[in-house]
């Protein structure tokens, strides 16, 4: 019942629901709206839809370049990969416009295509540990979504009171801390009252709305201790969703399998890639 806020980095309650006027900070989110242009967009969704979409899970269609993989075995070889789409070229050089995605080289893209029609969902998951790393990177293309956050913790949750003095109104723009007094973008001043509420976590969900064309990461608590999903009632039109992963430490400078991971780069980064 809480809402991301991309300008504070707070999980705010929502408006009309008992939890209005409070919030908690909510680490490993990254959201860049207009990543790409309108047209750039419909040029990409065009060079995708002359390949095929090969049936998934849960009403969605897919296409997939990246290596084979055994996750429950965990085994991982090339197969049939020769690399990302060349359309990607330039989507992964603008990621190093942004600091969160520094060092961040994709192994492995997803396109995902989900559509009303189908009832295309995809319910509340971790992604793998043991081969992706610790950001994975979102494209929203075609319309707008909702990303659903879930935890599964036995713990609490710490919630903040937060108001206006001035208007004497709920306000969710603040940049929260732990004090008595806190400041919002236009430095307005905001109180804090000082006696937090606790709530079970597993009581607790965090939509991300995700607007056309906007690129989202998850990292950190985001990544390993909170679960994503995408309800069939956020998919209103056609929803294509392009996710980029990069490569756990195991497979990184210095890991147990590190040539495997260069060799898997090495393809990957060609875009010279046909889905697989």
């Amino acid at each position: 019942n809480f809402t991301y806020c991309p300008a504070t980095g707070l999980a705010v309650g929502e408006e009309h629901s008992e939890f209005a006027g409070w919030a908690f900070p909510f680490p490993g989110v990254f959201l860049a709206e207009e990543f790409i242009s309108e047209h750039e967009e419909s040029e990409v969704v065009g060079l995708m839809d002359q390949d095929d979409w090969k049936p998934s899970q849960s009403g969605r269609k897919k296409q997939d370049y990246g290596p084979k993989v055994n996750f429950k075995k965990q085994r991982l070889k090339a197969g049939s990969f020769i690399g990302l789409p060349s359309f990607s070229k330039k989507i992964v050089a603008q990621m190093k416009d942004y600091s969160v995605l520094d060092g961040f080289l994709p192994v492995e893209q997803c396109n995902l295509d989900y559509m009303p029609e189908r009832g295309s969902a995809i319910d509340p998951h971790f992604d793998d540990w043991w081969l992706w790393g610790e950001r994975l990177v979102s494209l929203n293309l075609l319309s707008k979504t909702v990303l659903s956050m879930s935890c599964d913790s036995e713990g609490s949750i710490q919630l903040f009171p937060i108001f206006s003095k001035e208007k004497g109104e709920l306000s969710p723009f603040v940049c929260l801390a732990q004090t008595s007094a806190c400041e919002n973008s236009s430095k307005q001043r905001i109180s804090c009252t000082s006696s937090p509420r606790l709530v079970p976590s597993k009581e607790v969900t965090v939509a991300i709305h995700l607007p056309r064309r906007s690129l989202v990461v998850l990292y950190g608590d985001a990544r390993y201790r909170w679960k994503h999903a995408i309800y069939r009632k956020h998919i209103e039109h056609r929803r294509i969703c392009v996710t980029f992963r990069e490569l756990s430490a195991e497979f990184s400078t210095g890991g147990k399998h590190e040539e495997l991971g260069k060799e898997l780069l090495g393809i990957a980064l060609s875009f010279q890639g046909r889905p697989v």
